[in-house]
């Protein structure tokens, strides 16, 4: 495609800086202005395409396909990342159809068992889970599974007034988990990649980080929400006799159905896990093994299938991709390269515990209100550029960084806006601002945990 060849200058930048924080404070403010995210976003996109388009900082024109065919591509269809939005939709369709073959109530009701109706140890079996879903898997899959157990398991015990605490807590676990692996998350593969980072280093290092924050993370949570253990005896008595009424098999309508469910869940959890070394599969990506199972489990209802079309959360998928639009056109307009360039002059030129520790928090920060995945990359080719060595604690800042600051609001994941999301199906107010109030305690805990881990451990 053809760029525009229009200088960016610093008077421009600043402009589209403060569309970017007037996005940010409308979402703030969603319930004071009666919008939903997906319309605030919608609006920015459209002011930012407009304006871009208007000072000549898109790029425009045709591309010429191997077989010397042309097509011309809208500037906003590259701008989004449609891997991640058909990791949303085919996630959520291939768990929302196999939870008709009531295999989530049977996993969710043997937890609750094991659990022996006991909240606390019910938090801990699913944080775990949860840790172990999100470093195996993506985020968003993740989430969209323990999020569908645990409010089976909550409402079969009567104590749907906890599932607040259980859905945030675990939206939360995702981006911890997201650390464990070189491969559980994109800013991952890219500071891996520019680095030269191992697999076996990665998850050596990241691994001791990720075990102490999902335990801080859980006694927080418990704490902050009361979750607590059951220690009066006519509790526990009580407790169990409501667990002995519990059917794992209620659910189950077919147990043909069920096992090829459980049997796909499995296959699923496998193929997610290994997309990156399987051929072909690594070609086309998650999002299409994501359908590709959608579409298999969507044979069981073949005639009716447009009642699972009517479940998709279309305010979700459309807040990501106006979301995507306006992050790109803030790319154009050379306001992510201003973000670096201010990081950069912060940390210095050399190493310094001050400056690994500023990029640390300073990565969060902006992971928080921008996606992290164009800010990884462009810290990375600042790092790189700089000669930075592969042992230097700076990258590990930005891995820690980037991951973490989507703790901080709804916005700064996929995965923490799919808990809210969830959250709110469950007639669950949740706004950007209470997610904030919620979270803050949670994030500046995991971000002060990654500052000492960092700096006195990898520095």
């Amino acid at each position: 495609m053809e760029y525009a060849t229009h200088e960016v200058t610093q008077g421009i930048t600043l402009v589209f800086s403060f569309i970017l924080f007037l996005m940010v404070l409308s979402l703030a403010l969603e319930e004071k202005i009666h919008a939903q995210k997906s319309i605030i976003v919608s609006f920015f996109a459209i002011i930012c395409l407009v304006l871009a388009t208007a000072l000549g900082l898109l790029p425009f024109g045709e591309v010429t396909l191997p077989n010397g065919h042309h097509v011309s591509i809208p500037v906003y269809i590259p701008a989004v990342d449609w891997g991640v939005i058909a990791i949303i939709l085919g996630s959520s369709i291939f768990v929302d159809v196999t939870s008709r073959s009531g295999l989530f109530t049977w996993v969710a009701i043997k937890l609750t068992k094991a659990s022996g109706g006991d909240s606390l140890k019910l938090l801990w079996y699913y944080g775990f889970l949860t840790i172990i879903f999100s470093a195996v898997l993506n985020n968003v899959t993740a989430m969209i599974i323990i999020g569908s157990l645990t409010s089976v398991s909550l409402n079969k015990l009567g104590k749907a007034d906890k599932l607040l605490g259980f859905l945030l807590i675990e939206g939360l676990l995702t981006n911890i988990g997201g650390l464990m692996t070189l491969i559980s998350s994109v800013p991952n593969i890219i500071i891996g990649s520019a680095a030269n980072i191992s697999f076996v280093q990665f998850f050596i290092t990241a691994s001791p980080f990720v075990f102490v924050a999902s335990i801080m993370t859980i006694i927080l949570g418990a704490k902050i929400f009361a979750i607590k253990a059951l220690t009066d005896e006519s509790e526990i008595a009580e407790s169990a006799v409501l667990i002995e009424t519990f059917d794992e098999n209620d659910g189950i309508e077919s147990q043909g159905f069920f096992w090829f469910g459980a049997g796909m869940l499995l296959l699923f959890i496998i193929t997610i896990a290994t997309t990156s070394i399987l051929p072909v599969a690594r070609e086309l990506g998650m999002g299409f093994v994501a359908l590709s199972f959608a579409v298999i489990m969507l044979m069981r209802y073949k005639s009716e299938v447009d009642q699972f079309y009517r479940s998709v959360d279309w305010d979700l998928i459309t807040f990501f991709i106006t979301l995507f639009v306006v992050i790109n056109v803030m790319e154009h307009a050379m306001v992510l390269e201003l973000i670096g360039e201010g990081i950069s002059l912060v940390i210095g030129s050399e190493e310094s515990l001050f400056g690994t520790g500023a990029l640390l928090v300073l990565s969060a920060a902006f992971s928080s209100v921008t996606d992290n995945i164009p800010l990884a990359a462009m810290l990375a080719k600042i790092l790189a550029a700089a000669g930075t060595a592969s042992d230097s604690s700076l990258w590990w800042a930005v891995v820690f960084g980037a991951n973490l600051g989507g703790n901080l609001t709804p916005i700064g994941s996929a995965s923490t806006l799919v808990a809210v999301t969830i959250i709110h199906k469950n007639n669950i107010n949740m706004s950007f601002i209470r997610f904030v109030k919620l979270a803050i305690p949670f994030a500046f805990a995991q971000i002060l945990l990654a500052l000492i881990y960092v700096l006195v451990f990898l520095y």
